[in-house]
């Protein structure tokens, strides 16, 4: 009877460990982002929305950028610590370079051309 009651325990006790083990991994599993992410206009929250992108990392690539400037690559990632060639290969397809947006400039519109006068022109005044 006693070795009866050691396997149901063991039964029980590893599923239960289970159980929470996939329950903690799955908590922690991430929506990926639908549209890739592009890592010099993003924002720490939308940085975040890319797995494996955590807090500390999305910072770490905001400081990154406001000190040294744009991205050029992707790969300009593999500079900061605690982000190695594994972990930003499954980052990469969330992941996109674009241009920045210049600062203090607005839109420009195109001027219209210069269409030749058929009156006859003024002399100026001086």
């Amino acid at each position: 009877m006693f070795l009866r009651r050691i396997p149901i325990r063991f039964l029980v006790f590893f599923l239960l460990a289970g159980l929470i083990l996939s329950a903690s991994t799955a908590a922690g599993k991430k929506k990926p982002p639908a549209q890739p992410i592009n890592i010099n206009t993003a924002n720490s929250e939308q940085l975040q929305q890319v797995p494996g992108i955590g807090p500390a990392i999305a910072d770490k690539i905001l400081q990154m950028r406001k000190s040294y400037g744009p991205f050029k690559s992707v790969d300009d990632l593999l500079a900061i610590r605690g982000l190695g060639a594994k972990r930003l290969e499954k980052m990469r397809k969330y992941l996109t370079v674009g241009k920045t947006a210049p600062k203090n400039s607005s839109p420009q519109q195109p001027s219209e051309p210069v269409k030749p006068s058929t009156q006859k022109s003024q002399p100026s005044l001086r």
